[in-house]
Formats: structure tokens, sequence, C-alpha cells
């Protein structure tokens, strides 16, 4: 109980980076009624914050490194002066998608539909390019699910098995579906056959760079929660293929202090997070958070 304040604060802290209290958000509270089932393998490898951010630091790398996708961001997204936001509402379109209402998650699900629907643009090349395009959203969906999966795998579960990795990616393919992709992977050896068979489109040029720039370089505030970050960031490059970390011009961090250092912070969350909120389930008449 001595600690507990300490550990409040860091809750706290945590809250406000990935919440903007501006616009009255709050983290989303976990629901016996999600999409998503509370024994299911996603309520699992979703809620742990850690390897999330380092899943979604590798998997907006890969992303990037596909032209279309790349168009998108650079035509018609603030990531030059928000890049810490877009990170953030990726973190939120997943929290409220796996834990919150049902009906909460497909309104989130249809509201990304909506946007997506409405932007297009040309390629350097003189290419069109829809970001509703079936397959764009398939790569978008496949990079993301793996980078999440090998993160929980790299640092929380090594040994989890093949039986549940295919699971998660039959259970996050229905976010896809909804979303509009197609073709989407349902079993791990099924997404890493679509990233290689993607392999021969994707590019990395002075705008991928830039990118990737702004996503390992950002600061999100105060010099403690930049050390952090930093760690994230390095556990980020860490994940990714070999060939990715290659083509973006990146060089392989000190693997062991990498490595070390992420399960450290781990750690440090998951005690923090020990007898908090998020753990529980909570009934639909409570909307509001009951307790720090």
């Amino acid at each position: 109980m001595i600690l507990e304040p300490a550990k409040v604060a860091i809750r706290r802290r945590i809250t406000d980076l990935f919440n903007d209290a501006s616009r009255g958000e709050r983290p989303a509270l976990r629901r016996a009624d999600a999409l998503f089932a509370p024994d299911s393998v996603a309520w699992r490898v979703n809620g742990d914050i850690v390897t999330m951010m380092i899943g979604g630091v590798s998997g907006l790398l890969l992303q990037m490194l596909h032209p279309a996708v790349l168009a998108g961001v650079w035509d018609h997204s603030d990531f030059r002066s928000d890049m810490h936001g877009r990170l953030r509402r990726t973190a939120k379109f997943i929290a409220v998608t796996t834990y919150d209402h049902a009906e909460n998650g497909i309104a989130a699900i249809d509201r990304v539909r909506g946007i997506h629907d409405r932007i297009g643009g040309v390629l350097p090349d003189g290419t069109p390019y829809r970001v509703s395009d079936p397959a764009l959203l398939a790569w978008v969906h496949v990079t993301e699910a793996i980078s999440f999966l090998n993160a929980w795998i790299r640092y929380a579960e090594p040994e989890m098995p093949i039986t549940d990795q295919d699971q998660y990616f039959a259970e996050m393919a229905g976010i896809a579906d909804r979303l509009g992709a197609d073709l989407v992977p349902r079993d791990r050896a099924s997404a890493e056959a679509l990233i290689e068979s993607l392999r021969p489109a994707l590019r990395a040029e002075d705008r991928t760079r830039e990118v990737a720039r702004l996503v390992l370089n950002q600061s999100v505030g105060a010099a403690l929660t930049d050390a952090a970050s930093g760690v994230i960031m390095r556990a980020g490059v860490d994940l990714l293929p070999d060939w990715a970390r290659e083509m973006h011009g990146l060089t392989t961090p000190p693997v062991a202090v990498v490595r070390a250092g992420a399960r450290t912070l781990a750690r440090t969350l998951g005690w923090a997070y020990d007898g908090s909120p998020n753990h529980e389930v909570w009934p639909a008449e409570v909307t509001v958070w009951p307790r720090a």
C-alpha cells in the first residue's frame, strides 16, 4: 500500500499519453459484451501496453514500405505536426474494438471506414490509389497484426502455441473484414505468405525515411517518458524483419541491451497496473472509472 501512489501516478501518466483529455477521452473499460470474448486471444495480446507499443512502431514502419500507404499518410495526414496523435488514435482504435461495448467497437470501425472511403490520390509515378482498396487494407491489417503478435511472443509469451497464434489472426480478421479488407489471413502461415507475396511491390525512398525519422524521434513529454519511448522505438526497430530494417536503412540496435530494456519496462508497467481497473471486466452500467 505504501507504493500505491507511485503506481497510480504511472497509470495516470499512461492515461494522459493515450487519451486526449481535451476531447473527454478516457481509457476503454473491459466489457463482457465486447466484440471479442474475455477469454479470447485478442484480449490477452492487445491488453499489454509495452508489447502493443513495440508492435505498433514496427507495424507502422512495415506499412510505410508500401507506396500507396506511404502516399495516403503523406498526402492526407498531419503526421509531421502530430505523429504522437496518430499513434494514440491507433492505440485507441485497438482498445475500443477489443474491449469496449460491441456497438462502440463497430461504431469506431464504421468511422474509420468512412474516412478511408473518402481518401485517395496519385502516386509519384502517376498510379492512382484509394485508401479503401481491399488489398491495401489487407496489407495494413496483416503488418499490424503480425507485429502486435510478434512483440507479445518476444516479451510476454515466448512459448505461445501456434494454435493460439492462428486463433489471434482468425479473431483479428473480423475487424479487417468490417473495414473492407479482402483476402484477410486467418492463420500465421497465411499472414506470412501475404507479406512475402507483397515484398516485390515495396519501396523505400526519401519520403519513407522521413516518416520513419519522425516516428522514431518523436518527443512525448517529460524526460523520463521520452526515455521510455526511446526503449519502445529501439525495440520496434529490433522487431522488424531484417529485410525491412535494411530497406529503411536502419541499423540493427544492440539486441541484448534493447530487449533487456523492453523487458524491464514491461515489468515496471505490469507492476503499476496490478490491481488497476484495466484488468477487470465491468458490467454495462459502469461507465466511468471507479478507481484511479
